[in-house]
């Protein structure tokens, strides 16, 4: 059913610019995702992926979500007329056109995914992030945990508050404060470059700590190792506590040279930086995959466009579709997860 909108050229009161907006209205293209090949992947093979899906990918993956098969289906009809659409009249220049409706899909729909990061980089650029300097970490846990993660998604809430938890207690000591906290606005993926389940928490953190009545302590280069074996001890101690990994497994964990967890934290933003800022935070909350790297090969082959790889310098990955449409649907978050967490202390 349409619905009728005035056009915002009413809000001018100067010709001038109501009438350029007018121009640009008359001239609006929809950007028809029917057209891609994203979409005629999921058009022409997912009812085969939900056929199969039981045998093929079941035993190693669990059943089937009832949420991948609403957001597909939500998907294959956003940007076009058939989805619903909002009629836009402008009552000055009498010109009008039709406005489809999107899915509003979280980590899925590259359009929607892309605009909503666009939002959020943009509230936190202008409303949320003090003017201080701030620091990209990057906290990922060993592929021996990924499979928990991917069977019981509630327990990706545990990621971020893990990694707030070691960045308090390492900076606290560092600079020999309690009296101030950092500040961290954590983005949780779950995709790596391949698009496997790959849980990972991308960290906009202050690089220092903030007092309460507003003054800002500045750290110098953190030390990574210790924030990483922290962020390890806590993870595990937290599964342990939840019941999802025993303390004999754990022990063995904590006993690998090569643990599996990592920290990444090269990249600094200084206050001037703003928009490099707003920039980091679309890269945190970035779709899980742009269109343009998705290119229909035969019937039974997907061909991807990837970085060049470091051996083999190969520059497609070339699998099976519905392998991919399953990789693909594993990034859907389950309904009322929250991706983005702003963390701080309970008892700040």
């Amino acid at each position: 059913m349409a619905v009728s909108a005035s056009c915002p050229t009413l809000l001018s009161p100067a010709p001038g610019p109501a009438l350029r907006v007018c121009e640009r209205a008359a001239v609006y293209r929809p950007r028809h995702p029917e057209r891609t090949d994203l979409y005629r992947i999921f058009e022409r093979h997912f009812e085969d992926y939900v056929r199969v899906h039981e045998e093929r990918f079941e035993p190693h993956a669990g059943p089937l979500r009832p949420v991948v098969a609403r957001v597909v289906e939500a998907y294959l009809d956003c940007g076009r007329l058939l989805g619903g659409f909002a009629r836009l009249r402008c009552p000055q220049c009498k010109g009008e056109h039709l406005l489809a409706f999107s899915c509003q899909t979280r980590n899925f729909c590259p359009s929607c995914q892309a605009k909503r990061a666009a939002l959020l980089a943009e509230r936190l650029e202008s409303c949320i992030l003090a003017p201080v300097p701030y620091r990209h970490l990057v906290f990922t846990i060993p592929k021996a945990l990924r499979g928990l993660f991917a069977r019981e998604r509630r327990l990706l809430g545990l990621l971020p508050r893990c990694a707030f938890e070691a960045v308090r207690r390492l900076y606290q000591a560092h600079l020999r404060r309690d009296d101030a906290r950092p500040g961290m606005v954590a983005s949780i993926q779950t995709f790596g470059r391949e698009l496997g389940f790959h849980p990972h928490v991308h960290a906009l953190v202050t690089d220092g700590l903030i007092a309460r009545g507003g003054a800002f302590a500045p750290l110098t280069a953190p030390d990574l190792a210790a924030l990483e074996e922290l962020f390890r001890r806590l993870v595990l101690a937290a599964l342990v506590k939840a019941q999802r990994l025993s303390e004999g497994f754990a022990a063995r964990l904590l006993t690998w040279h090569h643990s599996g967890f990592s920290v990444y934290g090269a990249q600094v933003v200084l206050p001037s930086e703003r928009e490099r800022l707003a920039r980091l935070a679309r890269y945190a909350t970035r779709p899980l995959l742009a269109q343009q790297r998705v290119r229909i090969g035969d019937a039974q082959t997907w061909r991807l466009a990837i970085p060049p790889d470091a051996v083999t310098d190969a520059t497609e990955l070339v699998l099976d579709v519905l392998e991919r449409i399953h990789r693909l649907t594993q990034q859907i978050p389950d309904p009322g997860q929250h991706l983005v967490r702003y963390c701080v202390a309970r008892d700040w």
